[in-house]
């Protein structure tokens, strides 16, 4: 039985997102998430919060050779926060090596509204389906509070996650090099299913309400590349089908369907990382 992991953080459902395949300039990022670079802290705020801009933390990523690639803002509801509310940013070193069809991100997560600490988060784009993976517990969330030297304590943390994909590599290259059976495939898809629909309520016989789609149509390849039977090409064919939507369903009514795409931030990325942890585990279990 596997549990979605949650975030410190909740993004609206009507967040803006940015990805380009060429480091963001500020202008880009000021017209997709203007709260990175808000002025000051929120009026609810207290002395003691520590407010230091995003955007700050963010020139100082970028003198030690980290750039952005994404950026995402939540929306308010609330008159005048929509300025300080949460915002994401995915970034890459420089000093990466362009020879794998993946490469390594680091994901900062704040807010200036008190509503998120500094997060950052280990993450991994891959080039040919132009997904964002988010790692599971191989590399340990680092979340600072708004109190102190937070730009420097961020810049650290930031190479700290660094060092530790040396160990995501790995864990790749070894997803990569098992091979999956076809009930194998069903039983990863089975349980990607439940993570990202859960139970759909209860009828009155008592019986469990059917995902709008089958694990078969979970291991579905969109395209040439992603065909083959390895933990790593299953993963990243589920990831990518259960993130993006898009397949034919059926409503619990019996009607004709589109699954939707995972639309909030913070759904997406807790329900990556839990994807991540489910491909984990089946590696575990193959080795």
């Amino acid at each position: 039985m596997y549990s979605t992991p949650t975030l410190a953080t909740h993004f609206a459902r009507n967040t803006r997102v940015l990805r380009a395949d060429r480091p963001l300039d500020e202008d880009q990022m000021r017209a997709a998430a203007p709260s990175i670079f808000a002025e000051g802290k929120h009026a609810s705020r207290s002395e003691r919060y520590t407010y230091i801009p995003t955007i700050e933390v963010l020139r100082g990523l970028r003198k030690e050779g980290f750039e952005p690639f994404m950026v995402a803002q939540g929306g308010s509801r609330v008159e005048g926060k929509a300025e300080f509310t949460k915002h994401m940013i995915r970034m890459r070193h420089a000093g990466q090596a362009q020879t794998r069809p993946e490469v390594n991100e680091i994901i900062l997560i704040n807010s200036h509204d008190g509503a998120s600490s500094y997060q950052m988060l280990a993450g991994m784009f891959r080039f040919v389906c132009c997904n964002g993976l988010v790692v599971g517990d191989v590399v340990e969330d680092i979340r600072i509070p708004h109190k102190g030297n937070i730009q420097g304590e961020v810049i650290e943390g930031a190479f700290r996650v660094l060092d530790e994909f040396e160990q995501v590599n790995e864990h790749t290259e070894a997803m990569k090099a098992l091979q999956l059976e076809p009930p194998e495939e069903i039983a990863f898809a089975t349980a990607a299913l439940a993570l990202r629909f859960g139970e759909r309520g209860v009828e009155a016989t008592g019986g469990h309400r059917p995902a709008p789609v089958t694990a078969e149509q979970l291991i579905e390849a969109r395209r040439p590349e992603d065909i083959g039977h390895s933990l790593w090409t299953i993963f990243q064919r589920v990831q990518e089908n259960v993130m993006r939507g898009g397949q034919p369903g059926r409503s619990v009514q019996g009607r004709r369907l589109q699954t939707r795409p995972v639309g909030s931030i913070d759904r997406g990325v807790s329900l990556n990382r839990a994807l991540w942890m489910l491909a984990e585990e089946m590696r575990k279990l193959k080795a």
